[in-house]
């Protein structure tokens, strides 16, 4: 992948929050817990999903049911946009009109693959258990045959995407500064809490470590 911007890609409105390296893309791609990927169905109208994703290299793994009928057009090799989106504060100006986040933000075009190969649907379903928390992958039963066959995994190449990331206080226009209004920023972090057992979890059994890690700061 280039870092040059294709023509959908390239970012118009504030371009110097614009990102076109890899390595940005990568890191938001890995960070944000979920996507959601967008494409035309079969019937003409839009769709848009939620979904899982786990980035393996330069490809991009994408989680759904195959009870959704929604996937079916994807799986014939529609063309998806994919976004991920973190959002890292509130951005409170004295304006209504200035109020703002701090964001960081890929949108990614591609069309997506449909993974058959039971090796790669494996490394495919252990990536996506480990974005979901790193070290669960280790530990859980992987997928059988017979679970593979509800589930559907598509792979996307990581050619044509970019990254719009924003930081810092608000911009007020200058006749406002003097207003008597607070400004500034609200941060927002996601942070795991404390671990619930489930219901019918045997006793003896432990906070695995991996979780445990997960709520250190």
């Amino acid at each position: 992948m280039s870092d040059a911007p294709t023509v959908r890609t390239q970012v118009h409105r504030l371009p110097e929050r614009a990102r076109y390296d890899r390595p940005t893309i990568d890191r938001i791609l890995d960070e944000a817990l979920i996507c959601h990927v967008a494409w035309s169905a079969e019937d003409g109208r839009a769709r848009v999903l939620p979904t899982i994703q786990a980035r393996v290299g330069d490809t991009l793994y994408l989680h759904g049911s195959r009870a959704a009928r929604a996937w079916k057009a994807v799986a014939g090799g529609a063309e998806v946009c994919v976004a991920a989106t973190i959002v890292d504060g509130l951005v409170l100006a004295r304006s209504a009109f200035h109020h703002s986040m701090n964001y960081r933000s890929v949108v990614l075009y591609g069309r997506a693959r449909e993974v058959t190969d039971p090796e790669e649907l494996l490394a495919a379903a252990r990536a996506i258990t480990h974005h979901v928390l790193p070290g669960r992958e280790d530990e859980a039963r992987m997928p059988t045959p017979d679970e593979f066959k509800q589930t559907i995994l598509f792979a996307i190449p990581i050619d044509e995407a970019s990254a719009k990331v924003r930081t810092g206080p608000p911009k007020d226009d200058e006749p406002d500064l003097a207003l008597p209004l607070w400004a500034g920023v609200l941060p927002l972090v996601t942070r795991p809490g404390t671990p619930e057992p489930s219901p019918d979890l045997p006793e003896g059994i432990a906070v695995p470590g991996y979780v445990a890690d997960a709520r250190r700061p």
